[in-house]
């Protein structure tokens, strides 16, 4: 965390006192805000700081949870956040981005070097898939990703994806969103030697049943290599993605240089 470490620095080059280092300590594991517990060891722990899940809370408590996170230096994305609700958050938190297609909030303020060398690759069947597939794009490029999207080639005109077969082998991992009948993971794990993560989305008719259809269907999937997240989960899935990426740097010991991401 490079608050944490510019601290100790300034303790240790004497500009600091004893006691503002122990002030940002005894917040470090976890802060109370009585109707939220920030977990603000969560990226010393696992790289990445906690996200904040945004259904389900009033704008007033996205923003202290912001605000708190702001204070020691993170990171944020907020997840799940309508236009409405993201304008107010917007007021009270100035440098924040809001990214209505897939209704994410970001604020970076520490920039990391990119990951690795290797790519993750965001591939959804429709247009229709587009925001649940925005959702994992945004949140693997936040973690510090390179991501390359191709939207809109789903198995009913099978052409499409073939046209993009060789870019398809140049991916370290890919995030794959479909909907109806959620056939295009297997496709596409049947054309790569990477892992694909497979995204059911809402995206259908009635005997889709909510992306049911879509889950079941993955989850069947007669290909090898393919994982399953939940029903519109592309948050959940860009993570992944972003560990795996993460890892497989680990294991080629490769980075690329540093880069300086713009906006969120």
């Amino acid at each position: 965390m490079h608050k944490l470490e510019s601290i100790l620095e300034d303790f240790r080059a004497g500009e600091k006192e004893l006691s503002d280092v122990m002030e940002f300590l005894k917040k470090l594991p976890f802060e109370d805000l009585s109707f939220a517990r920030v977990d603000h060891h969560r990226r010393l722990r696992r790289g990445f700081p906690e996200v904040i899940y945004g259904e389900g809370k009033t704008p007033e408590q996205i923003v202290r949870i912001i605000q708190a996170m702001e204070a020691v230096g993170t990171n944020v994305l907020v997840t799940r956040v309508c236009e409405e609700r993201a304008e107010k958050i917007l007021t009270d938190v100035p440098g924040m981005v809001y990214h209505p297609v897939a209704k994410l909030l970001s604020l970076q303020q520490e920039f990391s070097p990119w990951l690795s060398e290797g790519t993750i690759q965001v591939i959804c069947a429709g247009s229709s898939d587009v925001p649940v597939a925005e959702e994992a794009a945004i949140t693997c490029e936040f973690m510090g990703n390179r991501v390359e999207r191709f939207f809109d080639v789903g198995v009913a005109g099978l052409h499409r994806l073939l046209g993009i077969f060789d870019q398809m082998q140049q991916a370290t991992v890919h995030v794959v969103v479909a909907g109806m009948e959620g056939a295009l993971p297997s496709v596409v794990a049947g054309l790569v030697k990477g892992p694909v993560i497979a995204v059911p989305t809402s995206v259908g008719y009635g005997a889709s049943f909510g992306g049911i259809a879509a889950l079941l269907g993955m989850l069947n999937s007669c290909a090898p290599g393919v994982s399953v997240v939940n029903i519109d989960n592309g948050f959940g899935a860009g993570y992944l993605a972003g560990i795996i990426n993460l890892q497989s740097a680990s294991g080629r010991n490769s980075t690329a240089p540093v880069r300086q991401p713009s906006g969120g």
